[in-house]
């Protein structure tokens, strides 16, 4: 059987080519943040939670997702400094973390 290969899917926002598929490393995110919503953590919304079920099922997200996405990181980075953000401190994950893998 011949081998089939999936065309890159890409958008052109504000003069940047951005890839539109789902990374592995932002999978292995979507799926810590189910785990840890699984354990009970707080952190995170509804729209979190769609949002780690589209990058978990692999399809090309859109790019108005794209850029709401990257929005979200942009407002959230502060989060990062947060206590409780990076393995080793106490309260980890925080909700920002959680919300962060989302």
């Amino acid at each position: 059987m011949p081998k089939t290969y999936r065309r890159k899917q890409v958008a052109t926002i504000n003069g940047t080519e951005i890839d539109l598929m789902p990374t592995s490393g932002m999978k292995e995110e979507a799926q810590r943040y189910r785990d840890w919503k699984k354990e009970g953590e707080a952190g995170g919304t509804e729209v979190a939670a769609r949002r780690a079920t589209q990058i978990l099922s692999g399809s090309e997200l859109s790019p108005q997702v794209v850029v709401e996405m990257s929005a979200w990181f942009a407002r959230h980075e502060v989060d990062k400094k947060a206590e409780g953000f990076s393995p080793g401190e106490d309260g980890y994950p925080s909700k920002g973390r959680v919300a962060w893998a989302a």
